[in-house]
This record gives structure tokens, C-alpha cells and sequence, in this order.
């Protein structure tokens, strides 16, 4: 599983230098922060993600007290705010690094990418 995760990070990293037209300059600049990135908000998924994600079970959910439920609403607003935070300091920097469309073109380029994954995903189950 370890050797396909870094095959499909490679594939990332060739896919957005390619579609992104980034420069070596650029690129030196740019993937370290990138990295970082994808790091702090794949953490904060991992954590606080699944700490609501666990709850959604349907029985617990029946189960839940209002209080419960609000907390839960609660955890997942500061999550999303996180998140958001997280992205718009990510931008902000790569505004140090990259011009502007570059920085749009990054969006685009990550939705092509994770479209045409989900597509070999589900090209390799209809074939097993």
C-alpha cells in the first residue's frame, strides 16, 4: 500500500510540474510548501476527521443527545475553518513563489488529476 501511495505522489508531483509549467526556480520554491501542505491537512483529516466520521454510524446517531449532536456540528465547523485557514495561508505563500495564474492553474490541474485517478480506480474494478 506504501509503494502505491509514493507511485501515486509521484504521478502528482510529474502531472502539476507539467500542467503548472513550473520552472526548476520555481519548482525549488514551490514544492517544499506544497509538501507542507499536504502534509498538515492530510494531519488534520486524519485526526479530527475521523473522530466525527466514527460517530456517523447510524445507530450512534439515533442514539445521540442534542448536546452530543451539537458538539459533534461544533467539531466539524472547527475542522472545515481549519482547513480553510490552512488553504488560504497555503495560497498566501505560493503568491511568494508562483504568479498568480499558476496559482489557478494548481486548482485545476489537482481536480484533473484526482478525476482521472478515481477513473483508473473504477476502470481496474470493472475489470476484477
Amino acid at each position: 500500500m506504501k509503494e502505491k501511495k509514493e507511485q501515486v505522489k509521484s504521478q502528482k508531483v510529474a502531472f502539476i510540474t507539467q500542467e503548472l509549467n513550473l520552472t526548476p526556480d520555481e519548482a525549488a520554491k514551490f514544492w517544499p510548501i506544497y509538501n507542507a501542505f499536504e502534509e498538515k491537512q492530510a494531519e488534520i483529516r486524519k485526526q479530527k476527521v475521523k473522530s466525527y466520521m466514527d460517530r456517523q454510524d447510524d445507530d450512534q446517531l439515533d442514539k445521540m443527545s442534542e448536546k452530543e449532536a451539537q458538539a459533534a456540528l461544533n467539531q466539524m465547523e472547527s475542522t472545515e475553518d481549519e482547513l480553510y485557514k490552512l488553504r488560504k495561508k497555503f495560497v498566501a505563500d505560493l503568491k511568494n513563489v508562483l504568479p498568480a495564474v499558476k496559482i489557478l492553474k494548481l486548482k485545476r490541474a489537482e481536480e484533473e488529476f484526482n478525476r482521472k485517478l478515481v477513473e483508473q480506480l473504477r476502470d481496474r474494478r470493472a475489470r476484477n
